[in-house]
């Protein structure tokens, strides 16, 4: 079982101003509850027991929330980030957190998702991939990050956010990774996966198609959407 989690929530949320001047997007409230607690729901679901969440925008609310509102079964790390380091980055910096394991999650805090983590974390071991990507059919993928698949479910080819996609078949912002995946990181200390590593990786990646709900809460228009439209 994949027990250990980075769960990535620095960014500031530029395209949800003004409701991110003084909310942090991991804490928007959905239904009632903040963004965050439906990942904690989901890790307590499929056994994932450690959490490392990297902050910088409106970190002490984070902190605050956090400490007011204890998971008993999830051991959550925090990692301030005075500048922010991209999604490669953090976990580059936080090497030690997966120290120990062969392999961990790395979810992108902004989406809301009923993903199934466990069968996620299955096709991941029942491959040899350096990453198994989570993947949904999209229809704007001009604005994602665009995978392009061979029979086996292997990636051939990935672009961020294309100008004339080749597939509507996008990175869900929702990875496995082996440790190996640290071979693959620039030298430099900011970077990001989507541009900087996965086009590396080409080869090394299987995919896991997401069939369950999923929405990235980037702006406005997805923020309202995802309140009217998510149940559990």
């Amino acid at each position: 079982m994949i027990n250990r989690a980075f769960l990535l929530a620095a960014g500031e949320g530029r395209r949800l101003r003004p409701v991110t001047d003084t909310v942090p997007k991991c804490l928007l409230p959905v239904k009632g509850r903040a963004l965050i607690e439906y990942w904690f729901d989901l890790f307590e679901k499929y056994g994932i027991t450690n959490v490392l969440i990297n902050t910088h925008h409106l970190a002490k609310n984070i902190n605050a929330y956090l400490k007011m509102h204890n998971r008993e079964k999830i051991e959550i790390h925090t990692y301030y980030e005075p500048t922010l380091l991209g999604s490669g980055g953090t976990v580059k910096a936080n090497k030690v957190f997966v120290k120990d394991i062969d392999s961990f999650y790395i979810c992108y805090a902004d989406n809301l998702t009923t993903v199934d983590l466990r069968a996620m974390g299955e096709r991941h071991l029942s491959n040899s991939k350096v990453v198994t990507m989570g993947v949904f059919r999209t229809d704007r993928p001009q604005d994602c990050g665009i995978v392009e698949i061979d029979a086996r479910n292997e990636v051939i080819g990935f672009e961020e956010k294309p100008k004339q996609p080749k597939t509507n078949l996008a990175a869900a912002g929702i990875y496995v990774a082996r440790k190996e995946i640290f071979d693959f990181f620039p030298k430099t200390k900011f970077f990001d996966l989507g541009k900087d590593v996965f086009p590396k990786l080409i080869g090394k990646i299987a995919v896991h198609e997401i069939k369950e709900y999923l929405i990235d809460i980037g702006t406005i228009e997805k923020y309202n959407k995802a309140k009217m439209e998510f149940s559990i």
